[in-house]
């Protein structure tokens, strides 16, 4: 039967809705935050209209007191933003964190602490729009199992949320999830994880409905280390893979390589890209020679990665090989300075930054590692823990010590201008919907355009 006039027009005005409906959906997926340095884990954003100057009485909407200690960076879904903090608290009797052995002797890091303590571990829900606390729930409340280095936290998984629940990761201490309300849907272990004292910070990753945790134990070992994934509706394990590695703090990756995807794992002695799927083995190259601390990114049918201690390592990989990819032309080029122990690369536009933890930049053109410019500096000396963001042509680092460097960017150094906060800040910001969310020590800032004075607000017991 040939369609009418009448019928045709009904099928394109459905078809139109339905492009409409998909584009707009599309749109407020990507002006959310979901997860550890935003969509596809890239620390760069499409937003328009953000602000890149402010300071603590320009620009900054609202601020609001965060209970605890936590580096983990907001995530945001809609008018929901998500963060984790951990309460210290009194000294449990005997208690005491799990025994570490190096080369067959006992070994305990000078700067481990805290590890006979009780800790409440917790996830909050704000207000986008006010900075006013949701909810907050205690996942965890006891002794825990590892010290940590005494400038981490044990909230320093940052959560991921994928619209209707967001999941929470506290290593040793479990993996949780909770709905948009705050009631807990299911909570789950994988063990006993230890990092040698130092403490957590891997943070889960999202595909489908799958969860990674990569667990890479104390000083490495198949019978230590792995690689996990967690069906998200249940929090049943689905697969696991052993991993020979030492404990690592980057955080899983999952790209799209021609036909297929890939779960990128980063590790001293390996880097490896799994099935999501499955957990098999796709390929594998010789890795960052250094404690995988800062996570991957991709781009360009690449995936970079880089670490920065003892060895001091960045490289880019071509996606889609099978394989040990040592010495092919699969990896496509190395670097050997300019790394970091914490901070994350940035791949913006043609190029991949490097941020040493003096916040000084390498630009490396992306596809070719050809070196566009070194030893680009801050204005100031300053430590850098937090990842960096990009939008708008520019490149934001935040220093400890709260000030943030707006770089141009481009295969030339030019620092534009420095934002202050005041506040010590560790934790990588959060962009969404035309607002910068920036946690500090004590405070979490919510930036954007604004000719008033910021709102405070002190985290109640709301829904406690």
């Amino acid at each position: 039967m040939r369609p009418t006039p009448f019928t045709r027009a009904a099928l394109f005005a459905i078809c139109l809705t339905a492009s409409f409906q998909c584009l707009a959906q599309s749109r407020s997926q990507s002006s959310n935050w979901p997860q550890w340095r935003g969509p596809q884990s890239s620390g760069v954003s499409e937003d328009k209209n953000l602000p890149d100057e402010w300071s603590v009485d320009k620009n900054v909407i609202w601020k609001t007191e965060i209970p605890g200690r936590g580096h983990s960076s907001p995530v945001v879904w809609g008018d929901r933003i998500f963060l984790t903090t951990s309460i210290e608290g009194e000294i449990v009797p005997g208690a005491k964190a799990v025994h570490h052995v190096r080369k067959g002797e006992t070994w305990v890091h000078p700067d481990s602490v805290a590890g006979n303590r009780k800790h409440t571990l917790k996830v909050l829900c704000l207000d986008r729009d006010s900075g006013k606390t949701l909810w907050e729930r205690v996942a965890y409340e006891g002794a825990v199992y590892d010290d940590r280095h005494r400038k981490n936290s044990y909230a320093s998984s940052t959560p991921v949320t994928d619209g209707k629940f967001v999941y929470a990761f506290f290593e040793a201490e479990g993996l949780y999830c909770y709905d948009f309300s705050g009631k807990l849907i299911w909570k789950t272990s994988l063990g006993k994880i230890a990092k040698m004292g130092m403490g957590p910070g891997t943070s889960p990753a999202l595909h489908g409905n799958l969860l990674f945790l990569q667990c890479d134990n104390e000083d490495g070992g198949p019978d230590m280390s792995f690689i996990a994934a967690v069906d998200k509706r249940t929090g049943r394990e689905v697969w696991r893979a052993k991993r020979d590695h030492r404990k690592t703090h980057a955080t899983p990756l999952v790209v799209r390589a021609g036909k297929r995807d890939e779960l990128i794992a980063s590790g001293a002695e390996s880097v490896v890209a799994y099935d999501p799927a499955t957990g098999r083995e796709l390929w594998r190259c010789d890795g960052v020679k250094g404690h995988a601390i800062p996570s991957a990114v991709a781009g360009h049918d690449m995936v970079f990665v880089s670490a920065g201690y003892p060895s001091k390592r960045a490289m880019g990989i071509k996606l889609g090989g099978s394989g040990d990819l040592t010495g092919t032309p699969n990896v496509v080029w190395s670097y050997d300075k300019g790394t970091a122990y914490v901070t994350s690369p940035i791949l913006y536009g043609d190029y991949v930054y490097l941020v040493s933890d003096k916040g000084i930049l390498t630009c490396i053109e992306a596809r070719t590692g050809a070196i566009k410019y070194e030893g680009g500096r801050p204005p100031v000396p300053a430590s850098f823990s937090a990842s960096a963001v990009a939008f708008d042509g520019k490149i934001f680092l935040t220093s400890e010590d709260g000030d943030t460097f707006v770089i141009k960017a481009g295969p030339s150094h030019e620092v534009i201008r420095a934002n202050s906060l005041g506040e010590v800040i560790l934790a990588s910001p959060a962009i969404s919907q035309g607002r910068i969310f920036i946690r500090g020590a004590k405070h979490l800032y919510c930036i954007g355009e604004s000719d008033r004075q910021p709102k405070s607000l002190t985290a109640g017991k709301a829904g406690k």
